[in-house]
């Protein structure tokens, strides 16, 4: 099915660096009226502000959510499956330290959740803005100015700011494969970084090792840089066999399922966010400094 897609990313400022992935603006356009439906990968916490067609969306297995004008998920490792019709958007991809600093309570209560944003009690400093984004008339800049003076409103330094960015810079590195690594890295106890992995990243280390393989991989793939799963595969995998039970535990289904399925949303913002942003997915991103520019 036809879907027009247009989106444009832009970096948070200096005073704000580190808390997200990114903001963006997109509008879908559908013709007739009509639907389409894509399933996001896995990601860490977001906040999608609707005007238009409100989305269905939810993880495999769940009742999906329905009309929410924000939709707020949680750190995720597993797919999120979502149909929409004509509208549009912004979201804020929220870093483990914009987690921190924004959200209410541990990341690991809302993982792999989608939640209407102007109820859930972790969400609860957006309801306002949820109300007033879009009345702006159109302004884009306008609301892009009110999305980030919400935020400067409630930036506020954290006690443990220092390790978060410490292990998000671990996490990232392709070359850190193993959790006594991870530690290494941060030069803390496993049971430090497993409670601060749980409260602020959603899951504990070893999983959020394991997505970051699976979505280099995805991300490789999804970008036609590999003309297969086997070129695509992350080098810490040992064999294609990992691979793919991997693939099954992330996206609930196998490679060559998955990749007989239309993306008309995703394959397309993927390439863009790869184009203007440097990297396809947000859990690929660094925490700090890693964004070329988004202008």
């Amino acid at each position: 099915m036809e879907c027009h897609t247009d989106v444009r990313f832009y970096p948070a400022p200096p005073d704000l660096d580190g808390c997200f992935s990114s903001f963006y603006r997109a509008t879908f356009t559908i013709p007739g009226g009509l639907r389409v439906s894509d399933q996001l990968q896995p990601e860490w916490a977001n906040l999608r502000f609707f005007l238009g067609d409100c989305p269905d969306a939810g993880p495999p297995g769940v009742e999906p959510l329905r009309g929410a004008r924000l939709t707020a998920t949680g750190p995720s490792s597993l797919p999120v499956h979502f149909e929409l019709g004509t509208t549009r958007m912004w979201g804020v991809g929220l870093f483990p330290l914009g987690w921190a600093k924004f959200c209410h309570g541990p990341a690991a209560d809302v993982a792999n959740r989608v939640v209407d944003g102007e109820k859930h009690g972790a969400f609860a400093n957006f309801a306002d803005l949820a109300r007033e984004l879009f009345d702006c008339g159109g302004d884009e800049q306008a609301e892009l100015d009110c999305i980030i003076a919400c935020f400067r409103a409630l930036n506020r330094q954290v006690p443990d700011q220092e390790r978060i960015v410490a292990i998000h810079a671990a996490m990232v590195d392709p070359a850190v494969a193993s959790v006594a690594e991870f530690g290494e890295h941060c030069a803390l106890t496993r049971r430090t970084l497993e409670r601060l992995c749980q409260r602020y990243f959603g899951f504990p280390p070893k999983l959020l090792l394991r997505r970051q393989r699976f979505m280099r991989s995805l991300a490789e793939f999804m970008l036609e840089h590999a003309a297969n799963w086997s070129e695509a595969m992350d080098e810490h995998y040992h064999d294609q066999a990992q691979f793919v039970r991997e693939f099954r535990a992330f996206m609930c289904m196998s490679p060559r399922e998955y990749a007989a399925l239309e993306h008309p949303i995703l394959g397309a913002f993927m390439k863009q966010r790869a184009k203007v942003w440097g990297a396809a997915a947000q859990t690929l991103d660094r925490p700090q400094g890693g964004h070329g520019n988004a202008a």
